[in-house]
């Protein structure tokens, strides 16, 4: 029994050492949740989501729940500035400064927006939960910004801890995210249009949800014909095999995070979910980009920038002589 438990105490310290949670991957899918609900509040003034529905006559909701914008009186002037506070504070948020002290905020402003606001799509319950379960990896963050390297330094015993809770909470996130897509297929699979391949008809012209005009006129031909059964089964085999993604290796995970990046651009454009698809990216990147292949686009920019001013300063330093 000293053995085995030696053996996993080993097996887990290197588990905890091979992995790099706090990089700029699970920095960049902080950004996008906050950028998106932060887009969302700042389109859209305090009437459009606390007002009165069917049945409720009471806004905002706050029956059994701690949502901030609770904490003012039911009068528009408060939850403007509550709106407001939210803004200011999701742009911080998305900076990438101290994920440590942010990252709790960050899961009470999009708790808050979902048990709250009354006009909201799915995207806003995707970002309440997957920020919840992100408070661990924001908690053992010891970063100033989201974007910095991770120190490679030793692995003290507390630093070790700190990397297990992080990265069970990426198993945690991922987990979910898969469950998402199952659930997604499974509650399609239950509507009659989706087994016959229509559903894209309806949705395509759906008075709420549907294309513009321009739009529906050139898919037209599609959505009338029998191809519509691509796009419509096409959805079902790609949001299953997205589930299936978790079981996957990781050398495979790129293409399953390119297909789901142009379902949700095309849902995007065609449908107008904006906010929705920016959330479900940060989710996919959260699901399908292992934290230690860290994005280096803006390193390139910055050392392109500073090489070219490098480059003029010795030229600055050192000007060419003049002939006699």
């Amino acid at each position: 029994m000293y053995r085995q438990i030696e053996e996993f105490n080993s097996t887990l310290l290197a588990w905890a050492q091979s992995g790099k949670p706090w990089t700029n991957v699970y920095g960049l899918a902080r950004t996008l949740f906050a950028l998106s609900t932060a887009l969302t509040l700042l389109v859209n003034d305090a009437q459009t989501f606390f007002r009165p529905i069917s049945g409720i006559d009471v806004y905002p909701l706050c029956d059994n729940n701690i949502s901030m914008f609770c904490l003012v009186p039911n009068d528009y002037v408060y939850l403007e500035m509550m709106r407001w506070l939210a803004i200011v504070m999701l742009f911080v948020i998305a900076s990438g400064w101290r994920p440590r002290v942010t990252g709790v905020f960050h899961w009470w402003i999009a708790y808050s927006m979902n048990v709250s606001a009354v006009t909201l799509d799915g995207g806003e319950q995707v970002a309440a939960v997957l920020t919840f379960l992100m408070i661990p990896l924001t908690l053992t963050d010891s970063r100033t910004w989201h974007w910095q390297r991770q120190e490679s330094g030793g692995w003290a015993e507390r630093k070790i801890v700190s990397a297990i809770i992080a990265m069970v909470s990426l198993i945690a996130i991922r987990v979910q995210v898969a469950i998402l897509y199952l659930h997604s297929t499974l509650a399609k699979l239950g509507e009659d249009t989706w087994i016959d391949g229509t559903a894209v008809y309806y949705f395509m012209q759906d008075s709420m949800l549907g294309l513009p005009e321009p739009l529906l006129k050139l898919t037209y031909p599609v959505i009338t014909s029998p191809l519509v059964v691509i796009p419509t089964w096409g959805t079902l085999i790609l949001q299953l095999s997205l589930f299936g993604a978790l079981f996957a290796p990781k050398k495979y995970w790129k293409y399953f995070l390119i297909l789901a990046l142009l379902l949700h651009e095309v849902i995007a454009v065609m449908l107008g979910l904006i906010s929705f698809s920016i959330i479900m990216i940060g989710a996919l990147v959260l699901y399908l980009r292992p934290t230690e292949h860290e994005f280096t686009f803006y390193r390139k920019l910055l050392r392109k920038k500073r090489d070219e001013t490098e480059g003029e300063i010795g030229t600055a330093s050192f000007p060419q002589s003049r002939g006699a």
